[in-house]
């Protein structure tokens, strides 16, 4: 039987294959946060800025936008309605926004903070807008998500766009709302994102001493190097990722945490890329929940050599 024995090697070269390609479809969760500067019904009727922006918010499963100035909502449902659009340009998911209430000091600078999210991958719980007066110029807000896509079931995310004034003082008070918030929902795996200024000259060193998210079990994802920034006369860290705990950190994939340059991706010229912000992206990817194919592909593998092989063996 020695010819059924040399059909070893092949079987074992197509069950790697398998495996393989099995590990290839795996998909991650992306979160991405993206300030659109000043994003309104006036820039939602650029088509140019809409197929833009709808390219880079359809690689993402959830994605917070500021700058949102769209009180009466025709902007976002008009980007939510290109993102449900039946085309062969993206996959076929399902797409909802969620937003906070107008928020600031100036009449002339309401902002929103928008979370839009595929209805196939996440849903939402719950969610809380941080009121605490003096505390922020536009006060955080939180959504509590669920995902059986994630390795993390259930997790925070807290908005926040600060002032450039204010930035040392507000990135010291979202220990409050982290406080605030892992009690509301019991639930210590919370992500801080949004532009938070936090470099350049609105927060150096030493003004890290002062800030409670440096100084506990916090992690920085987005590092002070990285430029978040689309113009070239700056190269600054504004838009960061900040995570809690070991528990939510080893559900994000290593070192997935970085700025999307769409330009360069989506060979845009920088004028281009100007129309639809002067910030990049940022995003991160949470892992699997297929936890099985992820940690064990070759311990499968294995296991099916070795029932082949006692099987080949017998004959």
């Amino acid at each position: 039987m020695r010819w059924r024995s040399s059909t070893l090697p092949l079987l074992l070269l197509l069950l790697s294959f398998l495996a393989s390609s099995a590990w290839g479809k795996k998909k991650e969760f992306r979160i991405c946060a993206y300030n659109l500067q000043q994003f309104n019904a006036a820039k939602a009727a650029n088509h140019r800025v809409m197929h833009t922006l709808t390219r880079i918010l359809a690689r993402c499963d959830i994605s917070l936008l500021q700058e949102v100035m769209d009180p009466q909502g025709k902007a976002i449902k008009t980007l939510v309605s290109a993102l449900n659009r039946e085309t062969d340009r993206y996959e076929s998911y399902k797409y909802k926004s969620l937003s906070s209430k107008s928020l600031g000091t100036s009449l002339t600078n309401m902002q929103q903070y928008v979370f839009i999210y595929r209805t196939d991958t996440v849903s939402v719980l719950d969610q809380y807008q941080y009121q605490k007066k003096q505390s922020f110029v536009r006060e955080p807000f939180a959504v509590h998500f669920q995902s059986e896509k994630t390795a993390i079931k259930k997790f925070v995310l807290v908005a926040l766009h600060t002032a450039p004034e204010k930035v040392v003082q507000e990135l010291d008070r979202l220990y409050d709302v982290f406080t605030e918030v892992t009690k509301k929902w019991d639930n210590q795996n919370v992500m801080f994102l949004g532009d938070f200024h936090a470099g350049c000259a609105h927060m150096t060193k030493h003004d890290k001493k002062k800030i409670r998210l440096f100084q506990t079990k916090f992690s920085w994802l987005i590092s002070d190097k990285v430029d978040t920034t689309v113009n070239e006369d700056n190269s600054c860290a504004y838009d960061r990722i900040v995570v809690h705990g070991k528990s939510f950190l080893k559900g994000i994939s290593p070192f997935s945490a970085k700025v999307f340059n769409f330009g360069k991706e989506f060979k845009i010229s920088r004028s281009k890329v100007l129309e639809v912000s002067d910030h990049f992206p940022v995003e991160v990817k949470l892992k699997s929940s297929a936890l099985l194919l992820q940690a064990t592909p070759l311990l499968i593998l294995l296991s099916l050599c070795t029932v082949i092989q006692s099987f080949l063996s017998t004959l």
